[in-house]
């Protein structure tokens, strides 16, 4: 069957990518120690130093070296922090485009006419088939229905044997055939000059002969005594008579071979022609007679079991063979592709039920992602807070200590608050959706889906229906309608 749903199976692919985790686990942002910048900046022994120098001086308007670097200290902290924040928003934009929901919510509508062709297109590609097997059957049908009308078996069904019958007959042919061997190698033994090698060759050629010339028989021309035809009776008369007259001289030839071989005679063949002509009925032993009849018995046995094999009606069975192997055919195929179709219906089925979940989760991971993203702005709204507060305590450690060893007014700048310029995160909200419209859309989407499960489980209940209909378009004759899948 062709390749089913691409698209149905391409739109699944791109909805069941696997979800990101939006958690942020650990800090983002560098956090400060402000004691331990303390120590490291040596703030407030510079202080202290500056200070008794009554540096800066108390007219100073600009940060003094070591305000400087304190400030360039939180400033690129900011800074480092602000392209962390911008990689982390590269990174939730590209998720969230990633997200890709009008062309999801696109694809769907696409899959649900495509899917539905496909399934379309399996079914007819199935009742093609299941066409041509169906006038096969018909043939077949017509062939069986004329054979029964002209030679008058209407009333009666051909008598159908199972393989592991007609194997079981063949078996007895050949045990028939090794055992009459056997018996009659017991006996033809005593008198071979060549032992039991010799009186065994002998025994198989006259056993095969009994035994093969009944089964021909018994195969091609005995059962012809049934024949609505005159001409097909007398052959059958004459395959009797054929039978019985070398089932006789077959077993009554070996019955003498059996005196002449006790006799240890060089021509064999010769004295056995002379024997019959002048002892035709005298034998000189019980054995001779033995092996006659036993001989009678199993060519008897044979044609038995072989008129058994088959109906005995000439090319009956034949015929009606050929015409069940063509309704197998046709309804073993017919339960086949039902079966497909209906695995079929299955597989789109759950692929759909997968599509319907995957587009709920990405739902949620779309949430997550914004919050996340809102979260990691917040974060980054509260490090500069932090690195604010440490700039103050830091620059506060410093002018305190200055100011404690000036001898000179200290600069009027010492009682202004430091204020971080901010860094306002740019962020990306083209893809963005909320969470009611996505919500309504994906509901949409669904029921689109929905609706499509429901098209292709009407396509295969009206896929079945139609496959049975091929039973009306080539109904059968007499034999009756053909079993239904």
């Amino acid at each position: 069957m062709a390749k089913r749903f691409e698209a149905l199976n391409k739109l699944y692919e791109s909805v069941r990518e696997a979800s990101h985790d939006f958690r942020i686990t650990t800090a983002p942002f560098k956090q400060f120690d402000p004691e331990q910048l303390e120590r490291t900046l040596e703030i407030e022994e510079k202080g202290r130093s500056n200070g008794g120098a009554n540096h800066p001086a108390s007219s100073s308007v600009e940060p003094d070296e070591v305000e400087k670097t304190i400030i360039e200290q939180i400033e690129g902290a900011r800074d480092e922090g602000y392209q962390v924040l911008e990689d982390r928003l590269h990174d939730y934009a590209t998720r969230i485009r990633n997200f890709d929901f009008d062309g999801h919510f696109s694809h769907v509508r696409m899959t649900n006419n495509s899917s539905v062709d496909d399934f379309r297109a399996n079914v007819a590609s199935g009742r093609d088939e299941l066409y041509s097997l169906r006038n096969l059957l018909r043939q077949a049908d017509i062939e069986l229905a004329d054979f029964r009308e002209r030679n008058g078996l209407e009333k009666r069904v051909a008598q159908m044997k199972t393989v592991g019958f007609t194997i079981l007959k063949w078996m007895i042919i050949v045990v028939l055939l090794f055992l009459e061997t056997a018996l009659n190698g017991v006996f033809l033994a005593e008198g071979s000059t060549q032992g039991l090698v010799g009186g065994y060759t002998v025994a198989f050629a006259f056993a095969f002969g009994n035994v093969v010339l009944t089964v021909l028989n018994g195969w091609f021309l005995i059962p012809r005594v049934v024949h609505k035809s005159a001409a097909q009776r007398a052959l059958g008369y004459v395959g009797i008579i054929v039978w019985i007259g070398v089932a006789i001289i077959v077993n009554f030839v070996l019955a003498h071979y059996r005196e002449v071989s006790q006799l240890g005679v060089d021509d064999v063949g010769r004295a056995v022609m002379d024997h019959i002509r002048t002892s035709t009925f005298d034998f000189t032993s019980i054995s001779s007679w033995i092996l006659f009849f036993s001989g009678l018995i199993f060519s008897l046995i044979a044609l038995v079991d072989t008129l058994l094999m088959r109906d005995i009606y000439p090319g009956y069975g034949g015929t009606f063979q050929r015409y069940l192997d063509r309704e197998d055919d046709y309804i073993g195929r017919k339960i086949e592709l039902i079966g497909d179709l209906k695995k079929t219906r299955d597989e789109h089925n759950t692929t759909v039920e997968n599509i319907i979940r995957a587009l709920s989760n990405r739902r949620k991971d779309s949430a997550a992602a914004i919050d996340a993203r809102s979260r990691m702005i917040k974060l980054y709204s509260e490090h500069q807070i932090h690195l604010e507060i440490v700039a103050r305590r830091l620059l506060g450690t410093y002018r305190e200590a200055n100011r404690k060893a000036r001898t000179e007014p200290e600069p009027l700048r010492f009682s202004n608050q430091f204020k971080l310029n901010r860094t306002k995160a740019d962020v990306d909200k083209s893809s963005d959706w909320s969470d009611k419209e996505l919500a309504e859309r994906i509901n949409a989407a669904q029921s689109e889906l929905i609706e499509q499960m429901t098209r292709i489980s009407k396509e295969f209940d009206e896929a079945v229906k139609s496959y049975h209909q091929l039973d009306n378009i080539f109904p059968e004759t007499i034999n009756g309608a053909t079993r239904q899948a």
